[in-house]
């Protein structure tokens, strides 16, 4: 795991094991079988817990082989009052072991409730004012309709500047998380640019690099409009959202990475957050820090180039704690865009 190879060395140090779903999609009445695979004579036991590692039940002992986890921990088969996905970690002799399985519920779907707003400068714009059902449900609750399990997976962006490697958040924003997979899965953002760069907001806070566009102009897509998502996650440094146009429900692959907290705070509930950078805030610097071509649409010089994005196992969750790494943090100092008051927007 690129956030350094010692790194990742000292995680998954202890007894190997593994979680492997039989399929993607389990209905509401269907058996949730998975493999367990792990040395002979470990103890072993499943846990299922939170994204903040918050156990949903007492661990449970299993053996290696097919296991009905549903029948293990029914728990599992509830939809989550939060509408949130959970995790199932296998532990080994008391110790996380291998990537956790996601347990995503697949519900339906919360739609934004819109009214049109005026920016600063008089400009109209859609601004998402709340959540419900989507028609012809009003004011109906949700459908659970199963589960879709999957191994927990981190993105590694391998740019010209440097690697940026983004821990998931299904847990926040499920379907914009597997799209945003199954696109580096299938190799759509190799070569793909950074094409717009925005180092500083009009009030001197650093706003976003974005990019996700295969033309490189920030006109392209993949052939499809992806429905917006009810992420919590704030818009923080280092956390990727999904670049969209005025319709809420038009993203599709091109995305964008926070510079600050300043800068980004007004996206919140108004574009879909879905990960955060767990390592790589030397990239995404450089990126911001690019000699631009034209300030008015942030496109630099020479943009950044995606070599390739891939992906990698997320390291094991420590029940209690989640995620052994943490999201960047942000820190405060001049960079030379800050420095350069011609790199303000106008």
């Amino acid at each position: 795991m690129p956030w350094t190879i010692v790194l990742l060395a000292s995680v998954v140090a202890a007894p190997e094991a593994w979680l492997s779903p039989d399929r993607v999609y389990y209905g509401i009445d269907s058996p949730v079988t998975v493999q367990v695979e792990a040395a002979d004579g470990a103890a072993l036991a499943l846990a299922l817990m939170e994204a903040d590692g918050t156990l949903l039940a007492p661990l449970r002992p299993v053996r290696p082989g097919r296991v009905d986890v549903g029948a293990l921990l029914p728990e599992c088969l509830k939809p989550p009052a939060t509408g949130r996905a959970r995790y199932l970690q296998c532990m080994v002799d008391g110790e996380p072991a291998g990537s956790a399985l996601v347990l995503e519920p697949m519900l339906s779907r919360l739609a934004p409730r819109t009214e049109q707003a005026q920016r600063p400068d008089g400009t109209p714009y859609t601004r998402i004012v709340g959540w419900g059902p989507a028609p012809p449900q009003d004011d109906q609750p949700q459908v659970f309709s199963g589960l879709r399990v999957y191994p927990e997976q981190d993105v590694v962006l391998n740019t010209t500047l440097g690697s940026i490697v983004v821990a998931m958040r299904p847990d926040q924003a499920p379907n914009t998380v597997w799209n945003f997979l199954r696109l580096v899965e299938g190799g759509f953002y190799d070569g793909v640019v950074f094409h717009r760069v925005v180092p500083l907001t009009r009030q001197g806070h650093p706003f976003v690099i974005q990019g996700g566009d295969p033309t490189g102009t920030g006109d392209g897509e993949p052939g499809y409009w992806l429905p917006i998502e009810a992420s919590e996650l704030l818009h923080e440094f280092g956390v990727i959202s999904m670049a969209r146009a005025d319709d809420p429900d038009s993203a599709g692959s091109q995305f964008f990475f926070c510079l600050s907290r300043a800068g980004t705070a007004r996206l919140d509930g108004q574009y879909c957050a879905f990960g955060e950078a767990v390592d790589g805030a030397g990239t995404i610097r450089a990126i911001a820090d690019v000699e631009l071509a034209d300030i008015s649409t942030g496109r630099p010089v020479e943009p950044p180039v995606i070599v390739e994005a891939s992906l990698v196992p997320a390291p094991p969750r420590m029940p209690g704690e989640g995620r052994p790494d943490r999201p960047l943090a942000e820190e405060r100092h001049p960079s030379p865009a800050e420095t350069q008051p011609d790199r303000v927007p106008r």
